[in-house]
């Protein structure tokens, strides 16, 4: 068998024949195609054939363009050829028919009106070129001008140099356009420049020196001051330099003459120069006089142009400057140094002459306070009398003094004779009723009175849970104030201040024990109405040191508003302020009240100082005001101006809340120290909670002895001492079952709450240092009212059923608890039996024992 034939010639004739149209010169030497093995030759080929391709992109990327020119050119030459063909079908046509020739005259007539157009253009065209050349021409001038530092003449050629550019028949966005355009702006420029160093040689402040100079023209430049008002105006600068030369002027000049504070200094003047030098006077005269002086320098060496819109950042600054640091300070607060302050507005006045004379404006400030000066001075008057009463408060409560507190009140012979038997004196000051007060009553007629006798001109009545609280004026408040005790009815906004407080439940009990208590006296006073005698009552307390400062504030202004309603007289210029001056007090009260809460509350005591403050302060007022109508060195009209009624309210209501605040915060810091909402008797340690509660009621008895007279003293620690008791019995009361060992332990509770009656001996509760006396029976329960109520319910606790029903039957056990109460103590603390059941059975009986 033959050898199998390489495919290689195969592969090779038919890639030479596709390549490159050769044939084999050896033809037989290719073996027969059934013999050969045909997939090289396939390989072959597919493999030219990819190169052929790779070759051709790569030919074709590399002659794109040009390919592209040459098909362009070639189909541009194509319709070349198809134009000269129609155009010669076209002259033959024309050849062959003369009448069409027409069309030449057309053709003619566009070729002429086409050279028209073109001569236009370049017409056109030249007068472009001339206009760019122009307008480089004066840019060059206003370059030369520059260096010359002729400031108008380039600020001209440079505006005509705008205009003639805007005046070129050319595109804004071409090029030659844009570069003129931008040489334009960047000669602007230069010229600002050269416009600034003239501007600062002509107006020169030097500030370290605090000196200014302002030239009209000096002698190396061309430019004047008031062309530079043109540049100012076409720069638009003329505000910016305004603001600038008057900030300059200020620091060097205004503020060194103008400051209160540091050393003054005198104006040197020149022809075109001030400068500070020397020492000037620190008055309000010399000062307006320098200003004056300075704002005339200003004036006439200023264009009248910049002068007007310098005004209006100087008189900005400068108009208030002068009120507040200068003529504010020098206004009196009273009549004193009147005459200085007249002559002031007077000067003041000659100011704003001046400164309208020289052309100035914006001073409209200054002018109104000339105007309103007499209101101006009021204001002042205001402003320190708030700030005294201020000031004083900051300083603090300061040394106390005792004070006396002087009452007269008709009494009838009942009660007099009452006053001089009972336990009413226990509580004076001084104890010097003795016998002399009941033998008035009996030796007098009815003309007589007991201050005819030099004795009851000296006698200090004690003010006791009744009779006092009226003799100091204190009905007029509400509940748990110290005159709420005898009030019968309050009015309505009173009520609500005192239910804000949240006092009314737990003293109403109080209230009741009271009134019966006063009933009791009701009977032998009506027997007596018509003998009645006049009663003098003294009582002494404690005030801080706040309350003379502010009355003699106040009476000072106001003997100034009674000057002011004179007719006539020095003080005419400020007559119409008598109205604002008498109602000064209300204010300097109405701040007193505002602010002293917070400055007295910084002192132990401090609540009941601000008590005693104000009701001194309202005394006092209430008799300046009686006083003053009836003076006779006053007019009608000062007379009636006066109103001082609702000022004396005022300071008596806020008073009783400073008095009811300190009690509301006592009354909670007890509270809380005997177990708060916890029952006594659920506490692990009762005796320490009582205990406590008495160490408190002791030691505010302690802080509260020197300050607060001894009636109020008195209802003040009887109000805590009732707190307690009330505690206790409701704790009491609240118990479902009392064991005898409970009864007993709670009886020592009571026991140990009751020794704070050792507070309340007549003997104590008197300054005249009198030794207590073994039979002395405490006032306690005059001023707590529920103390009996505790006293009686710890007898209870110790009966048995037959003293418990002699208690109800026999005592007074009736007039402090009710028979239901009564009834549910007996349940709670005995067992229930034939015999507990019968007591209950007799005491239901008898709902009413003692009426």
């Amino acid at each position: 068998m033959a050898a199998t034939a390489d495919p290689r010639h195969l592969s090779d004739a038919l890639l030479g024949f596709a390549l490159d149209g050769r044939f084999p010169e050896d033809v037989a030497s290719i073996p027969p195609v059934s013999e050969t093995d045909l997939q090289p030759a396939l390989d072959a080929l597919s493999k030219s054939h990819a190169d052929l391709v790779a070759e051709i992109h790569t030919i074709n990327s590399e002659t794109r363009d040009e390919v592209s020119s040459w098909v362009k050119n070639a189909k541009l030459l194509q319709e070349d050829i198809i134009r000269s063909k129609t155009i010669a079908n076209e002259l033959v046509r024309d050849s062959e028919a003369p009448d069409v020739s027409g069309r030449d005259v057309a053709a003619a007539e566009e070729n002429a009106e086409f050279l028209n157009r073109e001569v236009q253009y370049s017409a056109q065209l030249f007068e472009v070129l001339r206009g760019i050349q122009y307008v480089n021409q004066l840019h060059n001038e206003v370059e030369q001008a520059s260096k010359e530092h002729r400031i108008l003449d380039s600020l001209h050629l440079l505006e005509k140099s705008w205009a003639a550019l805007d005046s070129i028949g050319a595109s804004k966005t071409c090029r030659v356009m844009k570069i003129l355009d931008l040489r334009a702006f960047e000669l602007k420029s230069s010229v600002h420049e050269v416009f600034d160093q003239v501007w600062k040689s002509l107006v020169q402040v030097d500030m370290d020196v605090s000196r200014i100079a302002i030239h009209d023209r000096l002698q190396d430049q061309q430019m004047s001051l008031n062309d530079a008002v043109v540049g100012l105006k076409a720069y638009k600068e003329v505000d910016e330099r305004m603001e600038q030369l008057w900030r300059n002027l200020d620091a060097a000049i205004i503020s060194p003459r103008m400051n209160s504070v540091a050393a003054l200094r005198a104006i040197e003047f020149g022809d075109d120069f001030l400068q500070l030098d020397g020492q000037a006077e620190a008055s309000k005269e010399a000062v307006l006089t320098d200003l004056e002086q300075i704002l005339g320098f200003i004036a006439r060496k200023l264009p009248s142009e910049l002068l007007g819109s310098l005004c209006s950042f100087m008189m900005a600054d400068m108009v208030p400057r002068l009120i507040n640091n200068w003529l504010n300070p020098a206004v009196p607060s009273s009549l004193t140094d009147m005459d200085k302050f007249q002559d002031m507005i007077q000067r003041t006045k000659q100011f704003c002459a001046a400164l309208e004379t020289s052309g100035y404006t914006g001073y409209q400030e200054l002018d109104e306070w000339v105007t309103k000066a007499p209101k101006v001075w009021s204001g002042k008057c205001k402003e320190t009398a708030l700030d005294t009463i201020r000031t004083k408060l900051t300083k603090g409560i300061g040394e106390s003094k005792k004070v006396e507190k002087v009452e007269k009140q008709m009494v009838s012979l009942a009660e007099g004779k009452e006053l001089a038997t009972s336990g009413a004196a226990a509580t004076t000051d001084a104890n010097e009723w003795g016998q002399d007060w009941g033998d008035a009553w009996d030796e007098g007629g009815d003309d007589y009175a007991a201050e005819d006798k030099p004795e009851a001109k000296k006698q200090e009545a004690a003010v006791n849970d009744d009779d006092g609280a009226d003799a100091w004026g204190w009905d007029e408040e509400t509940h748990d104030t110290p005159d709420a005790a005898n009030k019968s009815s309050v009015d309505n906004d009173e009520d609500e201040g005192a239910d804000a407080w949240g006092w009314g439940d737990e003293d109403a009990t109080a209230a009741e024990s009271k009134s019966k208590h006063a009933a009791t006296r009701q009977a032998p006073e009506t027997a007596s109405q018509g003998q009645t005698r006049e009663l003098v009552l003294k009582e002494t307390y404690n005030i801080s040191s706040m309350p003379e400062p502010v009355l003699d504030l106040i009476y000072a202004i106001l003997e100034d508003g009674a000057i002011l309603t004179r007719d006539g007289g020095q003080y005419s210029h400020v007559a119409t302020q008598a109205p604002e001056l008498f109602g000064l007090p209300t204010f300097a009260l109405a701040l007193f009240r505002a602010v002293s809460p917070y400055y007295y509350s910084l002192d132990v005591g401090g609540n009941m100082f601000l008590y005693n403050d104000a009701m001194y302060l309202a005394e006092k007022l209430s008799e300046f005001s009686t006083a003053w109508k009836q003076r006779e060195d006053l007019t009608a009209r000062a007379k009636l101006m006066l109103r001082l009624d609702n000022d004396v309210k005022s300071l008596r209501s806020f008073a009783n809340r400073s008095y009811a605040n300190e009690m509301n915060v006592q009354k909670t810091i007890l509270r809380d120290l005997i177990g708060g909402e916890q029952s006594l008797m659920q506490q692990d340690e009762p005796e320490l909670a009582i205990e406590s509660g008495t160490t408190r009621i002791r030691s505010m008895a302690a802080v509260w002895s020197p300050i607060l007279a001894k009636s109020v003293w008195s209802q003040a620690i009887g109000s805590l001492a009732d707190a307690l008791a009330t505690k206790i019995i409701t704790d009491v009361l609240e118990m479902s079952s009392i064991g005898q060992d409970e009864a007993y332990n709670i009886a020592k509770l009571m026991a140990s709450a009751t020794e704070l009656d050792d507070l309340f001996l007549p003997s104590k509760a008197s300054s005249s240092g009198a030794r207590a006396a073994e039979d002395e029976v405490p006032t306690t329960a005059q001023y707590a009212p529920n103390w009996l109520r505790l006293k009686y319910l710890s007898e209870f606790l110790q009966s048995n059923l037959n003293e418990v029903k002699f208690l109800w039957c026999d005592s007074e056990l009736s007039l402090y608890f009710t028979l239901d109460e009564v009834v549910d103590l007996i349940r709670a603390s005995f067992e229930d039996n034939a015999r507990t059941r019968e007591t209950i059975r007799e005491i239901q009986s008898k709902p009413r024992p003692t009426g």
